[in-house]
């Protein structure tokens, strides 16, 4: 299990999903008007069903499904074939380092990245659509302009870098897992860099505004959808309302600031960590669209 995953032990307590349970969450979305489905945690191609699923995600009429993954059974072309011929229309591994000891110091599965980088290659064969994500920690967060580099080299459709979620395992490691989000920015501005000069959509996630000067087009919160979320024990009907009312945390000392109303603020559990030192509210006018 990766250092710094967010399930934690959560697929032994609660066990997975049946195909039937799948679909009935699918059509429950579905009649709420989403037109997109993810199929992400606790790792979904290890579930035997999960091109079934995809299938019946396009029969309902789901317009782009993205499968979010550790990558790994990527490397294996049939498979991706597979999930290309049930209809997956995006393709989302992981990748969190640069090279094989920092990618598998986090992973804990030698042999980890030769897989990942193999699956983008076969993804990228099969004419399919890529997006990445990293999580930021402690160990990789100077790699990060790397990582970008080798990204664009694996020509990658576009990338997210996600600072640690300290829930689950990562908890467990936070006192070794997480980075003062001011030692990050540096390095991972220059990783946008490398993105934004490549012409590649390129995201950061749990980094505030106020960190983000010159890179306020990069904060994914301002992309991610409001749709559903089916977990293994429970639905919540927005991901986005849980994000700002429950996930992530903003103080009174934000209100001034002007991206107020688009900011989520950090996950909630950083600031119990670091403090809010860190964040300064940002002087001006709220930008147009939000006034």
């Amino acid at each position: 299990m990766c250092d710094f995953c967010a399930q934690g032990g959560k697929r032994a307590r609660a066990g997975g999903k049946s195909l039937g349970q799948i679909k009935a969450d699918l059509a429950r979305a579905k009649k709420e008007g989403v037109t997109g489905a993810v199929f992400t945690g606790g790792e979904p191609t290890l579930h035997p069903d999960l091109p079934a699923a995809v299938r019946a995600a396009r029969a309902m009429g789901y317009e782009s499904v993205q499968v979010q993954t550790n990558g790994r059974r990527f490397a294996y072309y049939e498979y991706c074939l597979e999930l290309k011929k049930a209809g997956v229309t995006e393709m989302g591994p992981s990748l969190h380092g640069s090279t094989p000891e920092i990618h598998e110091a986090l992973t804990r599965a030698p042999g980890s990245f030769k897989e990942v980088v193999s699956g983008i290659l076969n993804c990228k064969k099969l004419g399919m659509y890529v997006l990445t994500n990293s999580v930021i920690t402690s160990v990789n967060y100077k790699d990060l302009p790397e990582l970008a580099r080798l990204l664009m080299r694996l020509k990658v459709d576009q990338f997210q870098f996600a600072f640690v979620h300290l829930v689950g395992s990562a908890w467990k490691n936070r006192k070794t897992l997480a980075p003062k989000k001011t030692a990050v920015m540096p390095y991972l501005k220059r990783a946008l860099d490398a993105g934004r000069e490549s012409g590649v959509a390129c995201y950061t996630e749990a980094i505030p505004f106020c960190l983000m000067k010159g890179y306020e087009a990069c904060v994914a919160e301002r992309v991610i959808p409001e749709g559903p979320v089916s977990d293994a024990d429970f639905y919540i009907e927005s991901y986005g309302d849980y994000r700002r009312d429950e996930g992530k945390a903003k103080r009174p000392e934000c209100r001034p600031c002007r991206w107020f109303s688009l900011c989520e603020g950090p996950w909630r559990e950083y600031p119990g960590l670091y403090g809010w030192d860190e964040f300064k509210p940002v002087k001006g006018k709220a930008p147009a669209a939000e006034r």
